[in-house]
Parts: C-alpha cells; sequence; structure tokens
C-alpha cells in the first residue's frame, strides 16, 4: 500500500473514531493548566483556513500542568520561563482532525527528568489538519511565527544557541525552516523520522538539513513511507535499516495502528527512552545498512573512535571537529522499551563444501537467544553477521550449531574451521570469542559452555 493510501485511510480512521474531549464553545482559558487544541468537526470546520499558533511551557516547576505562553508572557513574573535555562521547542506533525498527541506530555515529562530546562510546545492544530498536502503549504509560516516569539526571547536574554527544538514528522521540517530563518545559529535540531512525502526531492533550503543549527541529528524509522529516506542531518541515526521496525505488526487486520503509523511513531518512543538513560542506543557508521549486517563496519574511527548515541549528550557524544555532515549510523534495536541490543558480530568460517548446506548458530544468555541461520555456498567459506543480542559479548554463556539441511540439503557432515562472536563496536583490546574446528553432522546439535566474568575480557 502506498504512503497516500496509508495517509488517507489512517485520517478517516481517526476523524470517525476519535473522542471529543472539549465541548462546543468550550475555551482552554476557562481550565486551570493549559491544553493542545482538540476541537470537533463542526467546530474544526469554523476554523479552517485559520493558523493559530499556541505556545505552552512546561518545567519542572509546572510538569504536570502546563502554562499558556507567548511573547506576551516572556517577562511576565507569573511565568515559569527562566531566561537563564537552556529551552526545549517541541513540534507536533501532521494531526488527524480530533485527536491530541498523547505522547507530548511524556515527551516534555521526559526532557524534564533528563535536563533543567524551558519545554515549549507549539500547537498549530489548524494548520496541521487538512489534507497533507495542504498542510505542507503551511509549515513555513508556522517556523516564521515561532521565530517572532524566539526574536522575543533574545530580546530577553535567551541565547540562539540555547534552544533545541525536536519536531516530529513534518515538525521536524518546521525546525529546520525556523533554523533557516536564523542562519543556522540555533543550538540543536532533533528531527524525529522526518517526514517524507514531498520533501525527499526538496531543495536543502525547504527541507531539515545540516545547515539549519549548529548541530542537527535525525532518527529515522520508517524512511519507505512516512520517513525521509536520505540523511538530512549532522549524524542521522537509521534504526534497523530505517524501516520495518522490531514489534510494528505487518498484518493491516491485527492493529490499524501497527500498521499505519507505528514505524513512523517509534523514532518518538525510542528517542523518550533514551531519555531515561537506561541504556545507551549506540549507532555505528557505514554506508549502507546492507554492509552493516555484513559485519563490513566495525568500528567508529571517522568519529575519531567515539560513536553517536541518541539522547541529550553534546553533539550525541561526538567530539570531532569540525562534524562530519550526513554521516549515516546504524543500530539495531529490541520490539518494546528500552529498545536496547547489543550488536553482535558472529563469523563462521567453513571448510568448501560439495553441496549447499545450512547451520544454525544460536547464542544463549540464561533464558535469552539469539538466533541465526546462515546458507552456506560451494564458493564460500567464511560467513559474517551482525545480530541485535538482549546481553553484553561477556554475557553469552553459551553458543550451539546444527546442521539444518538435513531436508533441504544434500550435504552430509560440515566441518567448521571457527565460530567467533566479538562485540561492535570493536574495541581494540578485546579478541573475539572463538571455538576452533568442529564437525557436525546433520540434525545432531553441538554445543560449547563460555566461562567469562564481565570487566575481565
Amino acid at each position: 500500500m502506498l504512503w497516500e493510501d496509508k495517509a488517507i485511510l489512517l485520517s478517516i480512521l481517526l476523524v470517525y473514531s476519535s473522542p471529543q474531549t472539549l465541548a462546543a464553545g468550550e475555551k482552554l482559558d476557562d481550565v486551570q493548566c493549559a491544553e493542545i487544541n482538540n476541537t470537533r468537526w463542526h467546530e474544526y470546520r469554523q476554523n479552517m483556513g485559520k493558523l493559530e499558533v499556541q505556545y505552552l511551557l512546561l518545567t519542572r516547576k509546572n510538569p504536570d500542568c502546563a502554562q499558556r505562553f507567548d511573547q506576551d508572557y516572556v517577562g511576565n513574573t507569573t511565568s515559569y520561563f527562566n531566561t537563564s535555562r537552556p529551552t526545549k521547542v517541541i513540534v507536533h506533525g501532521y494531526r488527524a482532525l480530533g485527536r491530541k498527541p498523547s505522547w507530548v506530555t511524556d515527551l516534555a515529562q521526559a526532557l524534564l527528568r533528563a535536563q533543567d530546562a524551558n519545554v515549549v510546545v507549539v500547537d498549530w492544530i489548524y494548520g496541521a489538519s487538512f489534507a497533507y498536502n495542504l498542510v505542507v503549504q503551511n509549515y513555513k509560516e508556522v517556523a516564521l511565527q515561532i521565530s517572532v516569539l524566539i526574536n522575543q526571547l533574545q530580546k530577553h536574554g535567551c541565547k540562539l544557541e540555547s534552544f533545541h527544538f525536536i519536531g516530529i514528522s513534518l515538525g521536524a521540517h518546521v525546525a529546520g525552516f525556523v533554523g533557516t530563518l536564523f542562519e543556522g545559529r540555533i543550538g540543536r535540531i532533533t528531527g524525529l523520522d522526518p517526514a517524507g512525502p514531498m520533501f525527499k526531492d526538496a531543495d536543502v533550503f525547504d527541507r531539515l538539513d545540516p545547515t539549519d543549527a549548529l548541530f542537527v541529528e535525525a532518527i529515522h524509522t520508517d524512511s519507505d513511507y512516512f520517513g525521509i529516506s536520505i540523511p538530512v542531518g549532522h549524524v542521522d541515526f537509521f534504526l534497523n535499516g530505517g524501516m520495518d521496525q522490531a514489534g510494528c505488526v505487518r498484518s493491516r487486520f491485527a492493529s490499524m495502528y501497527g500498521y499505519v503509523i507505528c514505524d513512523h511513531m517509534r523514532a518518538l518512543h525510542v528517542y523518550m527512552s533514551a531519555l531515561n538513560g537506561t541504556c545507551p542506543l549506540m549507532g555505528i557508521p557505514c554506508s549502507s545498512y546492507e554492509d552493516f549486517l555484513q559485519g563490513s563496519c566495525l568500528d567508529c574511527g571517522v568519529f575519531k573512535g567515539r560513536c553517536p548515541v541518541i539522547g541529550l549528550k553534546e553533539n550525541s557524544g561526538i567530539a570531532t571537529s569540525p562534524i562530519p555532515e550526513k554521516q549515516k549510523v546504524f543500530l539495531l534495536t529490541t520490539s518494546s522499551s528500552p529498545f536496547c541490543a547489543h550488536h553482535i558480530l558472529l563469523r563462521l568460517e567453513v571448510s568448501p563444501l560439495d553441496k549447499r548446506a545450512e547451520v544454525e548458530v544460536t547464542l544463549l544468555t540464561g533464558n535469552e537467544e539469539t538466533e541465526h541461520r546462515f546458507r552456506l555456498q560451494t564458493d564460500v567459506t567464511v560467513y559474517q553477521k551482525v545480530l541485535a543480542h538482549p546481553a553484553a559479548l561477556c554475557e553469552i554463556s553459551s553458543i550451539r550449531l546444527k546442521n539444518t539441511g538435513a531436508r533441504l540439503y544434500r550435504q552430509g557432515d560440515i566441518h567448521i574451521k571457527s565460530v567467533c562472536v566479538s562485540e561492535l563496536p570493536q574495541p581494540r583490546h578485546e579478541e573475539p570469542l572463538c571455538v576452533n574446528h568442529i564437525d557436525i553432522r546433520r540434525g545432531v546439535p553441538w554445543s560449547h559452555d563460555f566461562v567469562q566474568v564481565c570487566g575481565t575480557l
């Protein structure tokens, strides 16, 4: 199904299934805490053509109760905004009518737990809920309105480098255009699966690119549908190749959410998980996902050995200067939070074969196991694969091999010269774990236990 069809399907689904949380005529000013706008269909029709942009402020003093915020509130003594703190600006993207993004508060609170900052949420529902092609026509005007607020904040002492924009989908390009208006002097832009339709072939002036901020990063999770497939930042994290995320269903009948936007929204959920700091989400630079999976990229030499990580580390933890642009980095993730996995390089060398064969290799850590099947050819003797394993190399307790080609292939015994496992990025001082000279017969499993202690390798 093309992305246009999926977008139409999603819009219809959400319009007719969304809860109506505000009564007709009710105003957000009537409640104590400001909220993202949410309208019913007839209210939306009354506001069609309007491009209302409102701002909500959350800080550590009011993490659960947003304040309404605009340029008139900057110097207000009742405002929680503090010009001496960094400012995070959250920009949503395309919004289906009647559905408030439930993730906004979660993202804001995750940011506040990680850093004492002002978190400003940009709400532009009335410009973001038309047909997608019409919404795209509005995004630059939204950026212009945001720039007015930024100018006002500068007058009160905020530095441009203290602003960090986090844009989701189309919101990433809104953030990018704000950066263009300030000639790339904004501190940082994080694009969470930047929108792809109508932007992949756009001029860099019209989409997110590395010149929009002092540091631009992007997390790609749905580059074959709603997300963009090209690098748009200094560092671009392609999770699982940038598409088909673990745990997102493939059947349209199993889950409408899973079928339509699960991949696209995974960038947001991974980013929030990274902010919690449970485990590092580290990317390895490589020219392509296929080369990464084949173990062709072992370290982060282009960044002088320091691999970029998702989160709030300055420049994603990169220490090189100047920062390289449009660096594609790859990482594997699990299907649920905290999404972290250890990258284990599995290398298999066999003696020449007379017939094709198949070998199943399983890594075990406690009750966790990771399996991969190598299809062995007669003209190849060395095979490599990068696997996502839940535990570090030093916690792998055993390895199991099995010749599984009994039914499909004619090859009998297989002589394995060596099977080795190592962790990526590959430290220079760490030797891979290897077992040498193994003969395995068809259907008869072979296993070897490792005796390891973490920290002593």
